[in-house]
């Protein structure tokens, strides 16, 4: 299972959202800046994740994006189903019905417990969570470094 450049970029940007929380609205500009994306590209994704409901847009000059709600109220799986629909680890778990031999395919079972505990992750890691451990990360490297 390989995740596209939307739930990837996506998260990279609900997080660069986190991580300016309470700072008011944040300019499509500096999200590119920070984390090297166009801005073309999160024009596109941001249509997507506001559709969800995850973030909030204003226009103008003082204009950009925020999150909708908390951080540590929205889960990864919420920002990857936003921008990548529903996760699932083969397609023949979407499409089953129509085949045969899935009643009794335990390869099928097999790819639905991988779904499952992928779903299971990104579920429980909050958007808050993914702050927290970027900022640890940095300060590690700062100390690293000194």
């Amino acid at each position: 299972m390989k995740m596209s450049t939307k739930g990837r970029y996506g998260l990279r940007i609900m997080l660069e959202l986190a991580l300016q929380a309470g700072r008011g609205t944040i300019g499509v500009e500096s999200i590119a800046a920070n984390q090297d994306i166009s801005a073309s590209y999160i024009h596109v994704l941001i249509a997507g994740l506001k559709r969800a409901g995850l973030v909030r847009t204003v226009r103008g000059p003082s204009g950009g994006v925020e999150l909708a709600r908390s951080a540590d109220s929205i889960s990864s799986l919420e920002i990857v189903n936003a921008l990548e629909g529903e996760i699932m680890a083969v397609e023949c778990l979407e499409s089953g019905a129509g085949c045969p031999r899935a009643p009794t395919c335990v390869a099928r079972d097999l790819w639905c417990e991988v779904t499952e505990a992928v779903e299971s992750v990104l579920s429980r890691v909050t958007l808050e969570e993914l702050a927290s451990r970027h900022r640890a990360k940095k300060e590690e490297s700062i100390m690293f470094h000194i």
